[in-house]
């Protein structure tokens, strides 16, 4: 379904592809595989695989004091890889703008 993120643009870094949809299946597809789409509204969908990442691993990431503060006021739960499809369209169906 995408190219191979090798053959990412160097001009934009990491542009891949235009085009296709955002249903989970595809989506999943695309961040299992590094890619991840990013494109302004009226514009057709753009997907990017950079060359560089900000990649932070679980035992380098500082939470500051007033983090664990609010953390643990329980306001907030914090999770990952849970109901990804659910989490999808949920934020498909809000289109705030910022």
């Amino acid at each position: 379904m995408f190219p191979s993120v090798n053959t990412a643009s160097k001009d934009p870094d990491g542009l891949l592809a235009v085009g296709g949809d955002l249903s989970t299946t595809t989506l999943t597809l695309a961040y299992r595989n590094g890619i991840f789409p990013w494109f302004s509204d009226k514009s057709p969908i753009l997907w990017w695989s950079p060359s560089q990442r900000c990649v932070i691993k679980p035992s380098d990431l500082h939470i500051s004091r007033r983090l664990k503060q609010k953390l643990k006021q329980n306001k907030f739960r914090v999770t990952s890889d849970e109901v990804f499809e659910k989490v999808i369209k949920a934020c498909a169906s809000n289109r705030k703008k910022f």
